[in-house]
């Protein structure tokens, strides 16, 4: 697994340059319900998360089923995402999607990863534009296109 990725293994970090969000808030991971969605405690508050601009393949949806590579996508965030691992979880336009969830790009506090564009980059997770929150759209649909040209992931196995 160290091979296919720097995120799990405390490579590098694979950030885009400044923040143009208006939030940003520690917290700890307590647990993982898909690629794209986490539990976060934020101090005395548990948080559910929804990562701002990805979506990965769906394993739990009520009337889409298990979609290809959804199964992959969601171990590999469990993999990353363990219990008590530190992220900093950075706002932009929109905080809650229409469900209460927080909407946050998701850093990797102990090696500044982002992990949004972690799962695109490496084929977890196509771009979601979703306005207003786009301030890394362009970043996420550059990183589609290198993993899709390289048949990382999705790209190559659906």
């Amino acid at each position: 697994m160290c091979a296919a990725t720097a995120v799990a293994c405390g490579g590098s970090p694979s950030s885009s340059g400044s923040e143009s969000a208006t939030f940003a808030n520690a917290g700890v991971v307590v647990s993982v319900a898909d690629g794209d969605t986490l539990t976060v405690q934020i101090g005395d508050t548990k948080e559910k998360v929804r990562l701002i601009g990805v979506d990965t393949p769906e394993t739990q949806h009520p009337t889409k089923g298990v979609q290809c590579w959804g199964p992959e996508a969601s171990d590999f965030t469990k993999s990353v995402m363990t219990k008590g691992t530190r992220v900093r979880l950075v706002r932009d336009v929109e905080a809650r999607d229409r469900y209460g969830r927080l909407l946050a790009y998701v850093y990797l506090t102990d090696t500044n990863v982002f992990f949004n564009l972690e799962l695109v980059r490496l084929g977890f997770a196509r771009p979601y534009p979703f306005e207003p929150n786009t301030t890394h759209e362009s970043d996420f649909a550059a990183a589609a296109w290198e993993a899709q040209d390289a048949g990382r992931g999705l790209w190559g196995a659906c």
